[in-house]
C-alpha cells in the first residue's frame, strides 16, 4: 500500500499542480529517503519493498543541488512509481511504499514530524514527501529504464489482453497470489486489489497459475481491470490507518467498496459463507472458501 490506483491519482494530482513549475531548493530532512540513480541502486530498488537501496549512499546536496532550476515538463506512473520528468533531461522516481505521502501546500505538512524531504517550487508553493516507517524512496536519474524496465506490463493497457494474460500464465506453475504480486510479473498489484481480483474471477489464491482454464482467465483478466478502475474512479483507498492520501490531502474512498479484503469473520456478500485469512507467501489473504473453492490437484 499504496498500489496502482493510490498513485495513479497521485500522479495525476501532481501532474496537475507540477507541470510548469520549477523546483527552487529541496531540503532533505532523511537522507536515506533518496538515491542518486547508479546503476546498483536503480537494479536493487526495482526489485520490491525487501530491497536495501541504502546499500548506495545517497548525496543528499548533489541531490538538492541537481533538481535546482529543473522544471517539472510531465507526471505519469509506472507500476507503483510515481515519474516525474525534468527540463534538464533527469527524471524523479517515487516509491511510496507503505506509508509514503505526496502533498502539495497542504497546511500542518511541515509541522508533521514524518517529513522527510521538502520540495520549495518557483511559485511559492510546496511538495512534502512524508514517509512514517521510512521505506520509500525517491530515485535521481538520468535513466529511468534503469530501474523501471524490469517492470511487467501495464494490467490497464490495452495490450493487456486475456489472451496476452493466458500466455503468461501458461508457463508458470506457482500460485497465482504471488505471481500476480510479482511486480516484474504484473505491475502494480498488490494485496488489496489482487485479493479483490481473485474473488471477483472466483479463483482461490492457492491456484497453480497455469491450471487455470481460458474462461477462468478470461475473468481474472476482467476483475484485475475492473476492480483497479473502480479503485481509480473512487480516488483509491484509504484504510483505517489513513496512510494513502491524495496529493491535496483528502482521503481515498473505496474502502467502503471493498468486499473481501479486510472482511474476515463476516458474510461474503455473494454466498454468505465467511470470509476468512489465510497466509499465502507470508502476506495476509482474504478469501470465501464456497465461492473460491480450490479444486483438487490444481494447487
Amino acid at each position: 500500500m499504496p498500489e496502482l490506483p493510490e498513485v495513479e491519482m497521485v500522479a495525476c494530482g501532481l501532474r496537475a499542480s507540477l507541470v510548469g513549475s520549477a523546483i527552487a531548493k529541496v531540503e532533505v530532512r532523511w537522507p536515506r529517503s533518496i538515491v542518486l540513480g547508479t546503476q546498483r541502486a536503480s537494479r536493487t530498488l526495482s526489485t520490491g519493498p525487501s530491497a536495501r537501496p541504502d546499500q548506495c549512499p545517497p548525496a543528499p546536496e548533489v541531490f538538492a543541488r541537481r533538481l535546482t532550476d529543473q522544471v517539472v515538463t510531465d507526471v505519469r506512473r509506472r507500476g507503483k512509481w510515481v515519474v516525474i520528468a525534468l527540463s534538464g533531461g533527469d527524471t524523479l522516481l517515487i516509491h511510496l511504499r507503505m506509508t509514503g505521502r505526496l502533498i502539495v501546500e497542504s497546511e500542518g505538512c511541515l509541522a508533521d514530524r514524518h517529513l522527510r524531504v521538502l520540495f520549495f517550487l518557483d511559485d511559492g508553493r510546496r511538495l512534502h514527501f512524508i514517509d512514517q516507517r521510512k521505506f520509500g524512496r525517491i530515485v535521481l536519474t538520468g535513466d529511468p529504464q534503469s530501474v523501471l524496465g524490469d517492470l511487467g506490463p501495464e494490467p490497464l493497457d490495452g495490450d493487456f489482453t486475456p489472451e496476452r494474460l493466458g500466455r503468461m500464465l501458461a508457463r508458470r506453475r506457482g500460485r497465482i497470489k504471488p505471481l500476480l504480486l510479482n511486480q516484474r510479473f504484473l505491475a502494480g498489484l498488490g494485496n488489496i486489489y489482487t485479493d479483490e481480483a481473485l474473488w471477483r474471477a472466483r479463483v482461490h489464491p492457492l491456484r497453480r497459475a497455469d491450471t487455470l482454464s481460458f474462461v477462468e482467465i478470461r475473468d481474472l483478466h476482467g476483475a484485475i481491470r475492473g476492480v483497479l478502475r473502480a479503485a481509480i474512479e473512487s480516488g483509491g483507498t484509504t484504510l483505517s490507518d489513513g496512510s494513502y492520501q491524495q496529493t491535496d490531502g483528502r482521503p481515498g474512498q473505496f474502502a467502503g467498496r471493498l468486499v473481501v479484503y479486510g472482511r474476515e469473520g463476516q458474510p461474503c456478500l455473494r454466498c454468505g459463507s465467511t470470509v476468512e485469512r489465510i497466509t499465502v507467501s507470508q502476506r495476509g489473504t482474504h478469501v470465501c472458501p464456497r465461492c473460491q473453492s480450490l479444486p483438487a490437484g490444481r494447487f
